[in-house]
């Protein structure tokens, strides 16, 4: 079936959440003495990669996961410091042209505090581009996604089975799957490879990337 909706995760598919994880690391006056001098390539030192995530996050690092994670979201300065990938404005705006109902899918600490970030992050698009932040629980892999993405069905009379959520976490790919969706997974530098159990999700590399498989996606 044709995918006529698409719900796009931010950090780490739109905006560069790993932009801001570095500047963070390497400015913030309570670490930049232990990481200041690190290389971009470093980042996973630093952050582990831990399998259910597929990418960085401040909470897989082995002893100061909960304090980096609390600290990064209680600074303005850094947690927003995360640019649009290349190409972001000008594809949804094609997408858009073309008929696409498009959401953004955003778990958060501070569901206000976010909301008004991405509100101004993607200005250019939200005369179309419905934003959605939700609340996380105190573990990122909780059923936030997957009980926004049911609300959302609800809310505005969408079809599971024509609704397509990019997102670059792993365990995302499973709030997909569970409500009927089709998962795609985004990919950067950094992030790991899906389990076997998933190796049938599309991959790809960027937003571009994204549209091509998604114009072949519904020729088919």
């Amino acid at each position: 079936m044709a995918i006529k909706n698409i719900f796009w995760d931010v950090d780490g598919v739109l905006a560069n959440l790993n932009y801001a994880y570095y500047n963070f690391l390497t400015k913030h006056p309570k670490y930049a003495s232990t990481y200041g001098n690190i290389t971009w390539e470093q980042l996973p030192e630093v952050l582990p990669i831990v399998p259910k995530y597929g990418a960085l996050e401040l909470k897989t690092h082995p002893t100061l996961g909960t304090e980096l994670d609390y600290d990064f979201c209680h600074s303005p300065e850094f947690f927003t410091n995360r640019p649009l990938y290349p190409n972001v404005i000008e594809t949804l705006k094609e997408l858009h042209e073309k008929g696409y109902r498009q959401f953004t899918m955003s778990a958060t600490f501070d569901v206000e505090t976010k909301t008004k970030f991405l509100k101004k992050l993607l200005a250019p698009v939200t005369d179309f581009l419905t934003i959605k932040c939700v609340q996380h629980g105190k573990f990122m892999h909780d059923t936030a996604k997957e009980d926004m993405l049911k609300s959302c069905f609800e809310e505005y009379g969408l079809k599971a089975e024509e609704t397509c959520l990019v997102d670059d976490r792993i365990y995302n790919q499973y709030a997909a799957i569970n409500v009927g969706a089709n998962p795609v997974r985004m990919r950067c530098e950094f992030t790991t490879d899906l389990p076997e159990e998933l190796n049938w999700i599309p991959e790809v590399k960027d937003i571009i990337d994204f549209k091509t498989w998604l114009y072949q996606h519904n020729e088919k």
